[in-house]
C-alpha cells in the first residue's frame, strides 16, 4: 500500500461542514495515513481566522489590557465544532488549561500554535486516528532557527510508531521542549516534512482552489487550469506573483523527488495541479504552463559611453543599492548601459538619495528614473526549444498596442520577463495568455 501525506488549509476546517468534507476525503482512499492540518480559517467573509484571535489575544495580554473576549471568541468556535461533530471530546478541559497557560505568561509562539493544535486534537478524534504533537518531530534550534537533519530522523522515527495519525502544521520545538512556529503559512511547510519522513508516493496540499491557473482569474476570463508543473515553472511564476501554497514548502519534498499535488476541498474530484521534479512528455508544442506579473516597480537607468571598459563600473553602482539596503530584481544591460529593476516598496522614499549618489559614485552620461512599472513572465519549459515563442509574445504585445520597455530571459530559457507600465498590466496579460491559449 502506497502513502499520501495531505494537508489541509484553514479554509477547509473552518466549520462542522467542511470537517465532514474532509472525513470524506481521507476514508475515500486508505493511502492517505497522514493528515496535517492548519488552525480554522475564516466562515465567511466578515468572520476572523483563529490564528489572527490568537495574535490578539497575545497582544492584548502583553498590553496588560482584558482579553477574554477574544478568549471567548476562541473557545467558542471550538466547543461549537465539537459539538456540531457529535465528539465526546472534553473541549472545555482543553480550553481552560490553555487559559490558565496563557495567564502564566506563556510566549507568543506557544500561543499561536495552538490554532492547529486543537484542530489537530478534534480531527485525530472525528477520524479516529492517531494525534501527533509535532513537538516529538519537528525541531528548531535554541535561536529559532529550523533543524532539517534532526527533524528528519526524528519524524522518520516517530511516523514508524503510527500507520495512521493527524499532526498539526506550523510549529515544531526546540530540543529543551520550548515551542517555536515557523512563519505564517507554516502548515504547508510542516506538510512537506511530514511527506518527506514518511517516504509518502505524493503529498496533497488540500485548499479552497483546483490547484494553479494560467493566469489571474481577475484578467483572464476563465484562464484554464494547469495540470502539470514543475518545481522549476513553479518558483518562477510564485516569485512573479502566482501565490497557491507556502513557499518553502518545495524544499523538503524537492529534496526527496516528491510530487505536490493542489487540491480543493470542496471539489475533490478535480484532480487539481500536480507538482513534480521533470515535466513529463505530452505538452503541446509551443504550449506555455502560466503567466503572472508584478506591479510597481521603479527602473532606475544609466548610460555611460565606455562602460564596458570600466573595471568595476557594476559593482560601484551596486554598492550603492547594497549601503541604502535596497534589494533589485533584474539588471538587463548593453555595451554602454545599465538598467536596474528595483521593487518600488524598497525605496521608502529613498530614489533621490540613491539616485544623488549613484551620480557621484559612477559618473554617468545620463541617469533616468522610469517608475510606475510591472513586470510579467510568461514561463513554460518548451519555450526553450520552440522557435517562434518570442515572436508571438511580442506580436501580442505589438497588436494590444502596448509598449514593451525592458526584455529579459534567465538562462534556464523557460520564461521571458517583460516590463511595461502599470497602466497596460492587465490588458498585457490578456494579450499574452490569447496569443498561446
Amino acid at each position: 500500500m502506497g502513502i499520501k501525506v495531505s494537508k489541509f488549509g484553514g479554509t477547509s476546517l473552518a466549520n462542522a461542514v467542511q470537517f465532514r468534507k474532509v472525513e470524506e476525503i481521507v476514508k475515500a482512499d486508505s493511502e492517505r495515513r497522514y493528515i496535517v492540518v492548519s488552525a480554522p480559517g475564516k466562515r465567511h467573509k466578515s468572520d476572523t481566522k483563529i490564528t489572527d484571535l490568537l495574535y490578539s489575544l497575545y497582544n492584548k495580554r502583553e498590553e496588560g489590557k482584558e482579553y477574554n473576549d477574544v478568549f471567548d471568541l476562541i473557545s467558542e468556535r471550538y466547543i461549537q465544532l465539537v459539538t456540531e461533530l457529535g465528539l465526546k471530546l472534553d473541549m472545555e478541559g482543553l480550553l481552560k488549561e490553555f487559559s490558565d497557560i496563557v495567564a502564566a505568561g506563556t510566549s507568543l509562539d506557544y500561543i499561536a500554535s495552538r490554532g492547529e493544535y486543537f484542530n489537530g486534537v478534534i480531527l485525530a478524534d472525528l477520524l479516529g486516528f492517531s494525534f501527533i504533537d509535532p513537538v516529538k518531530a519537528i525541531i528548531f534550534e535554541a535561536d529559532g532557527s529550523y533543524n532539517d537533519e534532526l527533524t528528519q530522523q526524528k519524524m522518520v522515527q516517530v511516523l514508524k510508531e503510527c500507520e495512521r495519525a493527524v499532526i498539526p502544521g506550523f510549529y515544531g520545538s526546540t530540543e529543551a521542549g520550548e515551542i517555536k512556529i515557523f512563519s505564517r503559512g507554516g502548515s504547508d511547510i510542516t506538510g512537506a516534512i511530514v511527506a518527506r519522513g514518511a517516504a509518502a508516493d505524493v503529498y496533497e496540499n488540500w485548499t479552497d482552489v483546483s490547484g494553479f491557473l494560467m493566469a489571474d482569474p481577475t484578467i483572464v476570463e476563465k484562464p484554464k487550469q494547469i495540470k502539470e508543473i514543475s518545481y522549476k515553472e513553479l518558483r518562477e511564476l510564485s516569485y512573479m506573483g502566482a501565490k497557491v501554497l507556502h513557499e518553502e514548502t518545495i524544499f523538503p519534498v524537492l529534496k526527496a523527488g516528491i510530487p505536490i499535488n493542489i487540491r480543493n476541498t470542496n471539489d475533490p474530484a478535480n484532480t487539481g495541479t500536480m507538482i513534480v521534479s521533470t515535466v513529463n512528455g505530452g505538452r503541446e508544442r509551443g504550449a506555455i504552463t502560466g503567466i503572472a506579473g508584478v506591479k510597481d516597480f521603479t527602473v532606475i537607468a544609466v548610460e555611460k559611453y565606455l562602460m564596458n571598459y570600466e573595471v568595476g563600473y557594476v559593482r560601484r553602482m551596486l554598492s550603492v543599492l547594497e549601503k541604502y539596503n535596497v534589494s533589485f530584481e533584474h539588471i538587463p544591460s548593453g555595451i554602454d548601459n545599465i538598467c536596474v529593476i528595483i521593487n518600488s516598496h524598497e525605496l521608502n522614499g529613498r530614489l533621490d538619495k540613491l539616485v544623488e549618489e549613484i551620480s557621484q559614485v559612477c559618473q554617468p552620461d545620463s541617469i533616468m528614473v522610469h517608475p510606475d512599472m510591472c513586470l510579467i513572465a510568461t514561463v513554460g519549459h518548451g519555450m526553450a526549444y520552440t522557435p517562434g515563442m518570442a515572436a508571438r509574445l511580442f506580436g501580442a504585445l505589438a497588436s494590444a498596442n502596448i509598449n514593451v520597455r525592458m526584455i529579459n530571459q534567465g538562462s534556464s530559457e523557460i520564461n521571458i520577463i517583460v516590463g511595461v507600465e502599470n497602466k497596460d498590466y492587465e490588458e498585457a496579460v490578456r494579450a499574452i495568455y490569447n496569443a498561446f491559449v
